[in-house]
């Protein structure tokens, strides 16, 4: 019998040849996957060749975090989460500015080039190549956010739809009647989920009159345009905004042309950032877990560094209400859960 390979072994063992890789050189596989290559490769009396492994085991030690605006303190909060959870394994996180579709596909397939050992991203916009390029990936990834029903990706995801929903239910208990909704790009994650639970939180809903309207942009600048234009438009009891930057916005626009938040307009945001309580009035916002989706999942990837051949996992953080004085206060609770809590609909 000629020189025992690396295939040999795995045949032997009943693994794939990746995952015989993975345990012969030290990298990340199921202890029972460890276990049945080391037998089988000691049986076959298998020498590995030294200096291949190791230029395969090379590691850096670092893992990628990357979003869309490096700015928003949603994605601030994410990362202060994931880089607690994942330094007190030895792993320095990095984080990278995904920018447009192409250049977030483009980051992810260049993390088989070795430049880190996982990545947790956080896409604005998710496409079928971008789902294939996860897929494929032979660097550990975990998306924050929405993928369709069957990739093969660790995802940890918002209730929006349930959060919009406390956001209405919340104004109709302060008395509004005519609800706003002031979206974002209607292409893009955020944009299409809360969009969907507003739809769905407004509809048979005969006592009343509501619309939507959409920024540019996910921004303060963008949100203070829009809410300029649509509060010319029609008068409104209560504007929701897609997140709290574009909340801060309408409460600007607002201010400008003479009304009092909440006297004359109640203003609801999302994500319950820091911002909510250093703007004037502070801002009642939908919490949409953003701390916890980044704990979740870094937890997620270094889970999945150390097995590979985990299922895919999804976990859906519930959202909560955060009243302030943009809205008229509801004695009843200042902190309401969502009903059915743990469920995303």
């Amino acid at each position: 019998m000629g020189r025992v390979t690396i295939a040999d072994v795995a045949k032997r063992a009943g693994v794939s040849l990746a995952s015989t890789s993975r345990a012969l050189n030290g990298q990340v596989a199921s202890a029972a996957t460890v276990e049945k290559v080391r037998a089988a490769a000691t049986e076959l009396g298998y020498i590995p060749d030294t200096a291949a492994r190791s230029l395969r085991t090379r590691r850096t030690g670092q893992l990628a975090f990357a979003v869309a605006d490096i700015g928003n303190p949603v994605y601030v909060e994410m990362m202060r989460e994931i880089e607690s959870v994942v330094a007190d394994q030895d792993y320095r996180l990095v984080v990278s500015r995904t920018g447009d579709a192409d250049a977030t596909l483009d980051l992810v397939r260049d993390l088989n080039r070795g430049y880190v050992d996982g990545l947790i991203l956080s896409p604005l916009r998710v496409t079928d190549a971008l789902v294939t390029a996860l897929e494929a990936s032979t660097v550990p990834a975990v998306v924050i956010g929405r993928l369709p029903d069957g990739a093969g990706v660790d995802t940890v995801m918002a209730d929006s739809e349930g959060g919009v929903a406390l956001a209405v239910e919340h104004l109709v208990e302060g008395g509004a009647r005519r609800i706003a909704f002031l979206n974002g790009p209607a292409d893009t994650t955020p944009g299409k989920f809360r969009h969907a639970g507003f739809l769905g939180a407004v509809a048979d809903r005969e006592d009343l009159v509501s619309a939507e309207y959409s920024a540019e942009d996910f921004t303060i600048d963008a949100g203070y345009t829009a809410a300029t234009a649509m509060l010319a438009d029609q008068q409104w009891d209560a504007v929701i905004a897609v997140n709290d930057l574009v909340g801060i916005g309408i409460m600007h626009a607002a201010a400008e042309r003479g009304l009092t938040v909440p006297g004359d307009l109640a203003v609801v945001g999302i994500d319950n950032t820091s911002l909510t309580e250093v703007s004037n009035p502070g801002l009642t916002s939908v919490d949409l877990g953003s701390a916890r989706r980044g704990r979740k999942a870094a937890q997620l990837l270094l889970a999945r560094m150390e097995d590979p051949e985990l299922a895919p996992r999804a976990v859906r953080v519930p959202p909560s209400l955060q009243v302030r004085g943009s809205t008229t206060a509801q004695p009843a609770s200042a902190r309401r859960p969502a009903r059915g809590e743990g469920r995303a609909r």
